[in-house]
């Protein structure tokens, strides 16, 4: 896609809109093909002098409703890296707060306005620290730069998708439990959802969820354009029955859920090839018709090792079977006595009768744009009017693991620089 066909539908785009008897003619706001958060403070310096950067934003963006150049921007769980033994987390910030960054576009540049911190329900600060056993637990065990032990804590959460409602609340889903947590403006917890019951207000989400494979759970949140269903979207195939059962398997999981009743339906989506990582994002273009993207783990631009696959799909939920369990059991609804992943692939739904989601390809990410889609995570997705495509990266704070139980520099491949955050608009067709 070039970028003179950018230019042309975002300059030209204008909408009528008339006011009492007075007419006026407000021109549609015009997005560059990229924009890239301005000067992020330090958040911490390792001792071995590794900048860790105030960043992680953009596991999931969601365009504010009044005003076109504003953007909120989540952070996940904070930085971490991989410990030396199985299962182990360092935490470079054991304290640290998921946070919505509010962002807005300034001379082509992302400027950190605001953060709304996310708290409980009694207003104290949320971490990004493990759950315990019974309340979302992945079995991941959390350790401080020292290599001390830190306890599991039941207000922990993995923020990876995000909505923001029309009455300025949010919602926000995460790869622990997973739960799923609805936020005031302010970042203070409504209530909180979980296939377990022990969240707030007591409602759950089914309970073959909590086989969500550790940090790849709930990855993308949507909701319908008339604020009534949340739409959850699990990043890889949960682990039902066994992590061996499904080694070969390509389906994941969509779960609708009313907002008002609970009531909830689950769907098949089938990933294009095991080997990925898996859907970051979902976001909805109508009440049944969808966005995602499917990635794989490596980065854009590399001189080896190259990215192979980021790319974006238009869903839809009609005619897909609804795979929901009304016995709610643990592994869920059972064909031939096979899970749903046990099934592995399309072939395999269909020999059961059951139908997918639909997909059609809508954007390659590494072929479609103007310049190298630099980046290893492609996380969020926001659609704008005009059918401009927004899509943000998760920077993951500007460290990876040093393969030492430490940080090292997150250094893009094809431009030699640290990771940061950005947002991508596309003129998208639909």
């Amino acid at each position: 896609m070039k970028k003179t066909l950018l230019t042309l539908f975002t300059f030209s785009a204008i909408v009528l809109s008339a006011c009492h008897k007075d007419h006026k003619v407000t021109i549609a706001p015009s997005y560059p093909d990229m924009a890239e958060a301005a000067d992020p403070a330090i958040l911490m310096t390792t001792a071995d002098g590794v900048k860790v950067y105030n960043g992680g934003f953009g596991s999931a963006i969601a365009a504010d409703h009044n005003d076109p150049n504003v953007f909120y921007l989540l952070t996940d769980r904070g930085p971490n890296a991989a410990g030396s033994v199985d299962n182990a987390i360092i935490f470079g910030k054991a304290d640290f707060t998921p946070e919505i960054g509010k962002f807005r576009l300034k001379d082509g540049k992302l400027v950190l306005e605001q953060t709304i911190q996310l708290k409980n329900a009694a207003g104290q600060n949320l971490n990004g620290l493990p759950n315990p056993d019974g309340q979302g637990s992945t079995g991941e065990i959390a350790f401080d730069l020292s290599g001390k032990q830190i306890a599991p804590s039941a207000d922990g959460i993995d923020s990876e998708g995000m909505v923001l409602a029309s009455d300025g609340t949010f919602w926000i889903s995460d790869e622990y439990g997973p739960h799923i947590v609805h936020f005031d403006a302010t970042g203070r917890t409504i209530e909180r959802i979980n296939p377990f019951g022990t969240g707030t207000g007591g409602r759950k989400i089914p309970l073959v969820f909590a086989k969500r494979k550790p940090n790849r759970g709930m990855e993308g949140l949507a909701i319908t354009p008339d604020g009534k269903t949340l739409v959850g979207m699990m990043q890889s195939p949960m682990l039902n029955r066994s992590k061996s059962a499904v080694s070969n398997s390509t389906i994941l999981r969509i779960l609708t859920f009313d907002i008002a009743s609970g009531a909830t339906k689950q769907y098949a989506y089938v990933m294009e090839d095991k080997s990925l990582t898996g859907v970051s994002d979902i976001v909805a273009v109508n009440a049944t018709t969808f966005l995602t993207v499917e990635r794989d783990g490596l980065y854009g631009g590399a001189p080896t090792n190259t990215a192979a696959f980021k790319k974006v799909f238009k869903i839809s939920l009609d005619n897909a079977t609804d795979i929901s369990d009304p016995a709610n059991g643990a592994n869920g609804k059972l064909y031939g006595d096979k899970t749903v992943e046990e099934l592995n692939n399309q072939a395999g739904l269909q020999g059961a009768g059951i139908i997918p989601v639909s997909k059609t390809l809508v954007l390659d990410l590494l072929k479609d744009l103007p310049t190298v889609y630099p980046h290893d995570k492609a996380e969020g997705l926001a659609l704008l009017p005009g059918n401009i495509l927004a899509i943000s990266n998760d920077d993951d704070f500007g460290v990876v693991d040093n393969s030492k139980g430490g940080f090292a520099a997150k250094t893009l491949p094809a431009t030699n620089t640290v990771d940061h955050n950005r947002i991508y608009f596309v003129k998208i067709k639909l």
